[in-house]
């Protein structure tokens, strides 16, 4: 199962492991951390927002693994409700994590890195994200360079996400990609901005359909399988989670797995062409929806002409 360890820039020759385990809303973190780690992940993603750090440090102890066999993530995510600082965030993990060191310490949004990004980040550097112009001015005054940058990427933001790709990889940071799996659900009720995330495959219809299950079927995977695949063939840590024994059996055999280019330039073309909306359930094309939503818009405008002129 060859997912392999990625180099980090902190020059001190330590890597990270490209797949890793996430907590995020698990109903049974430590069962399941436990459960992830029996299995052979060795790599556990967590949060101060998830509130679960304590369980997930319960999992790992559960699984009896030598520590220096684990790798830990977690995040600054704000100092939780009493607002503590990133010291004594990085403090409080520790203790709830039940570990003396933290692999991969992170800022878990801009937003947190107060009260600005280079300060914030002077905070981690003494204690020794995101957006390629949140980078641009963190690279300006740091003097220990970030390692990792977390991101949210699958084939339907790509596009997007790649100018932050190139960036990363121009300053020898590693990308990690958070929710591989999932994208954000366009429903109509996103002109309202109520979004949820949604399993890539429970709707299906988009255009990835076709080329990934055209991969999968050549050979003989599911498609989930092909899509970390794919994930790891842009370079990137996948973070991925899920609470069936099988389910994380079939993304560790996902680092077997190796996309032509054919394959990736398949999945890019596709996925550039962005996921359909869904009004009650009728998934319809980006083009159509705008018109729809157009045509809503000019329908209430015209009844409000109406209204005017008869009285």
């Amino acid at each position: 199962m060859p997912w392999t360890n990625i180099p980090l820039n902190d020059g001190t020759g330590t890597s990270i492991p490209s797949l890793a385990f996430g907590t995020a809303g698990l109903e049974d973190p430590a069962g399941t951390v436990e459960q992830a780690l029996s299995l052979g992940v060795n790599h556990i993603d967590t949060a101060q927002i998830y509130g679960n750090e304590n369980e997930a440090g319960v999992g790992i102890r559960d699984s009896a693994l030598p520590r220096d066999e684990l790798y830990v993530t977690t995040k600054f995510s704000g100092g939780g409700p009493e607002l503590k600082s990133i010291k004594e965030s990085f403090q409080d993990s520790l203790d709830k994590l039940g570990t003396t060191y933290i692999d991969l310490y992170l800022i878990h949004s801009p937003r947190w890195a107060q009260p600005d990004i280079p300060s914030a980040w002077k905070e981690l550097e003494d204690i020794r994200g995101r957006p390629g112009q949140d980078l641009t001015i963190l690279l300006a005054s740091a003097k220990v360079k970030p390692a990792v940058n977390q991101i949210l990427l699958h084939p339907y933001v790509f596009a997007q996400q790649k100018p932050i790709l190139e960036f990363s990889k121009k300053h020898g940071i590693v990308i990690e990609a958070y929710s591989p799996l999932m994208f954000v659900d366009l429903t109509f009720l996103h002109i309202t901005r109520l979004m949820q995330y949604s399993p890539l495959r429970r709707n299906p219809g988009g255009p990835l359909d076709k080329p990934v299950q055209e991969i999968a079927t050549r050979l003989g995977v599911t498609p989930e399988q092909v899509l970390l695949a794919w994930t790891k063939a842009k370079g990137a840590v996948v973070i991925t989670t899920s609470t069936k024994k099988e389910r994380v059996l079939g993304y560790l055999h996902a680092g077997d797995l190796e996309l032509t280019e054919e394959d990736i330039a398949a999945i890019d073309t596709a996925g550039a062409l962005g996921l359909p909306l869904t009004f009650s359930g009728v998934s319809v094309s980006r083009s159509h929806a705008r018109a729809l939503a157009l045509f809503f818009i000019f329908g209430l405008v015209l009844l409000v002409l109406i209204k005017r002129i008869s009285i």
